[in-house]
């Protein structure tokens, strides 16, 4: 098989040919990624006064959230529609040829995650109240363990077909930050929960489980080339594993971004109202 460094499996992929519905399936889902956050962020703009000033911080932070997960990942739609062509004689798309053509590069999701990730877990300090733990000890945790589990998942990927010892190395090494992060965001759950309305601590719960779900998903996908079912009969990634690793990712950024963000907002909407905020009144 022909060596391209450290590219991600999908241009591997692409070098065999890539069939007419796993290419559009993947551009699709890709579309609908990007199309999303869109939708997103126009719901955070013209939500962000139905909550009370003090909590509005958290809309404003999912509009930023929106905002560079849109752009990011239309660039991430744009890099695959670029990186393949398609030959009619033989109807499958192969990795372009000569010095113009791209790689498919996965990368473009760690940027998006470089800047979305401390955001998303900052937003939630602005809503609840921490009741034990100290503010600034949180949101320097969530930043530090937040942007070191996408640097190293980040280094990690590039690894996925040339070293495997060095994919699984890195990959362990972000799992640690991972879980940090779930220890920290079920404390602050927990606490956020004291002393507020009975809907704002069922949607808290909602978001502990969206927030579970959706961010074991991204996992799911780092290790798609390599669980059982994604391999031909030559011992090579399949196609599958594409159409399977974006389905994952896109399913896991809608509802770790667009939907905790909502969730959160509903939170916020029910304290602000609980604390006499009238957003009509507000309006006038």
């Amino acid at each position: 098989m022909e060596t391209l460094g450290n590219a991600t499996f999908e241009n591997y992929i692409g070098l065999e040919g890539i069939s007419e519905m796993a290419f559009q399936m993947t551009a699709h889902v890709l579309t609908l990624g990007y199309a999303t956050m869109l939708a997103g962020l126009f719901y955070f703009i013209l939500t962000i006064k139905s909550v009370a000033p003090k909590y509005r911080i958290s809309s404003v932070l999912s509009v930023v959230v929106m905002t560079s997960a849109f752009l990011l990942l239309f660039k991430q739609a744009s890099n695959w529609e670029n990186a393949f062509n398609f030959d009619p004689t033989l109807g499958l798309y192969f990795l372009g040829a000569g010095n113009d053509a791209d790689l498919f590069n996965n990368g473009y999701r760690y940027l998006n995650w470089l800047i979305d990730v401390p955001m998303l877990l900052f937003q939630i300090l602005f809503v609840v109240t921490l009741t034990k733990s100290k503010f600034s000890s949180i949101r320097n945790q969530f930043w530090f363990s937040g942007a070191l589990m996408i640097i190293t998942g980040y280094i990690g990927q590039y690894y996925e077909v040339t070293n495997l010892t060095a994919y699984f190395i890195w990959g362990a090494i972000s799992t640690a930050f991972f879980i940090h992060i779930l220890i920290l965001m079920r404390r602050v759950i927990k606490e956020g929960k004291e002393g507020i309305p009975e809907g704002a601590q069922k949607a808290l719960s909602s978001i502990w489980t969206i927030f579970l779900i959706s961010w074991f998903l991204y996992p799911g996908a780092y290790l798609m080339p390599h669980l059982l079912g994604f391999f031909n009969e030559a011992g090579l990634y399949n196609e599958s594993g594409i159409v399977g690793r974006q389905i994952t990712y896109t399913v896991a950024d809608v509802c770790s971004k667009v939907i905790y963000g909502v969730l959160l907002t509903v939170v916020a909407q029910k304290i602000s109202k609980a604390e006499g905020y009238n957003p009509d009144a507000a309006k006038a």
